[in-house]
C-alpha cells in the first residue's frame, strides 16, 4: 500500500535514458489510485513556468496542467507512462513511454513524440510489452477525448483547486 507521507517519487525517461529523482514537487495528495503534485520546471523555460500533475497509476497515464508564469493556463498534457511501485522503498517510478497527447484550451488536441516511441522501438530501448502497454493506454485516452469526456481526467486535479 502506497505511503503518501514519504513517498519518493522518480521520472525515467527512455530518450535519453535516465531516472532523476522529483525531488522538488510536492506531493499533494496520494494514494493506491493516483499521485497529485505540485511542480515548478526543473530547466527554465519560457513557454511554462510551473504546474501540477495527477499521476494515474491504473490508467498508465500522467495528466499534467502546464501554467506560464502568470498563472495562466498554456495547456493540459498527457504523458503515457508506465508506474512501478517499490513497496519496501516507498519509491514510485514513472517510466514515460514517450507517447504524449496535448490538449489545448479551445478543446484542439494533438498526438506527438510518435516518432520517438518508433527510435525506441529501433534500438530495443522499450520491450514489446510496454510499447503494447503504451498503445492501449493510448487509445483509452483518445477515446476520452473522441468523446468528450476528458472532464473525468480533469476532475481529479481541478477537484482540489490545481
Amino acid at each position: 500500500m502506497l505511503n503518501a507521507d514519504s513517498l519518493k517519487l522518480y521520472r525515467q525517461r527512455l530518450l535519453p535514458q535516465e531516472c532523476l529523482l522529483l525531488k522538488d514537487d510536492i506531493i499533494v495528495a496520494a494514494n493506491d489510485e493516483v499521485v497529485i503534485t505540485k511542480w515548478h520546471t526543473i530547466n527554465p523555460k519560457t513557454a511554462f513556468d510551473h504546474g501540477c500533475s495527477c499521476y494515474l497509476l491504473k490508467e498508465g497515464i500522467k495528466v499534467s496542467k502546464f501554467y506560464r508564469a502568470d498563472n495562466s493556463l498554456l495547456y493540459w498534457y498527457c504523458d503515457i507512462v508506465h508506474y512501478e511501485y517499490r513497496e519496501d522503498e516507498n519509491t514510485l517510478i514513472a517510466t514515460d513511454l514517450l507517447a504524449d497527447v496535448i490538449i489545448y484550451p479551445d478543446g484542439r488536441y494533438k498526438v506527438v513524440d510518435l516518432d520517438e516511441l518508433a527510435e525506441a522501438m529501433e534500438h530495443g530501448t522499450i520491450t514489446n510489452e510496454l510499447v503494447a502497454f503504451c498503445l492501449r493506454s493510448l487509445h483509452n485516452l483518445l477515446s476520452l477525448l473522441y468523446r468528450d469526456k476528458f472532464d473525468r481526467l480533469q476532475a481529479y486535479l481541478e477537484h482540489i483547486g490545481l
